[in-house]
């Protein structure tokens, strides 16, 4: 009777330890999907950014071109994923962060470019099917990491890409533009000027001056006074 007794125990504890291997399996699991992850994105950056600035050093007129260049980046972006299946949420950052990188490598325009990378994405991401706002999202973010990482002004960045964003989700419609403002608020907070594109204006309450009696009565004989008293006009 005592060794069943003891047997319970053990069992408890043993149980306790499987559960302990399976949740740290499942952590390491994680950060090497993770890892795997970062690895991909980087990928992706290195590989956009290298083709971006190889072309362009191979024209003189790098302005016109890059704009060019950009379209067709983003185009081939989205068609891999086409053919693939899946992955245009995920590439979305990385390749726009390296058509940025890759424009500024040359001395390009990295403003322009990267409101024309945002708008690129997202309408593609409607011809496709996908979620236009969490696209939105992701290539904003990369817009702004990547001019960071230039030493472009972030605020700039940010407001042609958020604003790029938008407009590219207008042209789609009004449930695209809804969900592209709501989903990119949290990006404009802080960013000066851009709040009032992602969401409407709030009307300022302009306060009037203090009154001490009330309106005229009729035959202009004066209002109430502040008691509620009605004032009467002195004759002469």
């Amino acid at each position: 009777m005592t060794e069943e007794r003891s047997s319970v125990p053990e069992t408890g504890t043993s149980a306790q330890a499987d559960l302990g291997r399976a949740g740290t399996a499942v952590k390491e699991g994680v950060v090497r999907s993770l890892r795997g992850l970062n690895e991909i994105e980087a990928d992706i950056v290195s590989l956009v950014r290298n083709t971006v600035a190889d072309t362009l050093r191979l024209t003189a007129d790098v302005a016109a071109l890059s704009l060019n260049l950009t379209t067709e980046v983003v185009k081939g972006a989205i068609r891999a994923t086409e053919e693939v299946g899946t992955g245009l949420i995920l590439s979305t950052k990385s390749v726009t962060k390296g058509v940025i990188m890759g424009v500024g490598d040359v001395g390009g325009d990295v403003i322009t470019v990267a409101s024309q990378t945002v708008k690129g994405a997202v309408k593609g991401a409607s011809e496709v099917g996908a979620d236009v706002s969490l696209v939105a999202r992701r290539a904003v973010d990369g817009a702004i990491e990547a001019g960071k990482e230039v030493g472009a002004n972030a605020e700039d960045i940010a407001k042609v890409a958020v604003g790029g964003a938008i407009e590219a989700a207008g042209a789609i419609g009004a449930t695209a533009l809804r969900a592209v403002k709501e989903m990119l608020v949290g990006v404009v907070e802080g960013v000066r000027d851009v709040a009032g594109a992602a969401g409407p204006a709030k009307t300022p309450t302009k306060a009037g001056p203090v009154e001490t009696g009330g309106a005229p009565g009729p035959d202009n004989e004066p209002g109430p006074d502040k008691m509620g008293n009605h004032r009467r006009r002195s004759k002469e």
